[in-house]
């Protein structure tokens, strides 16, 4: 079997195509709002909200409703209530977030054990890719078409909402409003990749693209088109792996971005160890 072959036969089945694109639209948006989570540092709401959302999609299931709706709701309600217990006064941010969103996934896992179901409700945890229906694609198609928007039309904002709140403050934008609107599009893309990777994984794809991509620029411009083209590549290399290995899909997805991400730290030309290294090595006279 030659290159082209092992490249070509998994496209033969409709099932991986809709894993191909599913997993590459999930990827890009995931990736364009990392780089906001990442400079915001705001890597433990994403972990917060992305397990929130849990049992928003079991309650959606008993329902009958589409899983989208219910993720949507309770990825709201997290911020909601992480921003309450925060703004009581007695309770730090990462506090509040670490009992919000553990308490919400509680209530999930013990949602899912209970409910009667004749479909195995572990996916939602561990991610089904493979099983993408096509009105769940469509599902994540238009999510992700207004998350990107979102991020992309109040770029500007956010940008400077993440680097000086204070000065965008003094300029008249509201920085809660931006926070607010950081953390809906937050929402709405653990619910996008949700499909792809399940609750667990949900945090990697929402970090990893952008912690990869500063590694490799200071220009937040550039972030924003280096972050989705890694995040891109990476999901549809790990897409293939777990077609020819038989392995999870989105774990091998998640494991082909910590890899890309690993290789970039220990090479980045600012910062990897390596660079260290060989300036270490050079003679002095030659450096000079």
């Amino acid at each position: 079997m030659t290159l082209l072959d092992l490249l070509l036969e998994p496209l033969s089945y409709d099932f991986m195509v809709r894993a191909f694109v599913t997993t590459t639209v999930a990827a890009v948006v995931a990736a364009l709002l990392s780089c906001w989570l990442v400079l915001v540092g705001w890597s433990l709401m994403g972990d917060a909200v992305s397990h929130a959302v849990l049992p928003g999609v079991v309650i959606a299931y008993i329902l009958g409703a589409p899983f989208a709706l219910g993720a949507l709701v309770f990825g709201g309600l997290a911020v909601v209530l992480i921003g309450a217990v925060r703004d009581s006064g007695r309770v730090k941010e990462d506090a509040a977030i670490g009992i919000v969103f553990t308490t919400l996934f509680a209530l999930g896992l013990v949602l899912v054990s209970v409910t009667p179901s004749q479909t195995d409700l572990s996916h939602i945890i561990f991610g089904n890719v493979l099983g993408i229906s096509s009105v769940e694609l469509a599902q994540v198609l238009v999510l992700a078409v207004v998350g990107s928007t979102v991020l992309l039309v109040k770029r500007r904002d956010l940008v400077l909402f993440a680097f000086d709140p204070t000065h965008a403050h003094a300029i008249g934008l509201s920085t809660r409003r931006l926070s607010a609107l950081l953390l809906g599009v937050l929402a709405l893309t653990a619910v996008v990749t949700l499909q792809v990777v399940g609750v667990i994984l949900v945090v990697a794809m929402l970090i990893i693209p952008g912690a990869t991509a500063s590694l490799l620029t200071q220009r937040f411009g550039r972030m924003l088109v280096l972050a989705p083209t890694i995040s891109a590549l990476s999901s549809i290399v790990g897409i293939y792996l777990s077609y020819w290995l038989d392995a999870a899909s989105g774990g091998m997805v998640v494991l082909v971005q910590g890899a890309v991400f690993t290789v970039v730290l220990l090479t980045s030309p600012r910062y990897g160890p390596l660079r260290r290294w060989r300036a270490r090595s050079v003679p002095a006279g030659v450096r000079a």
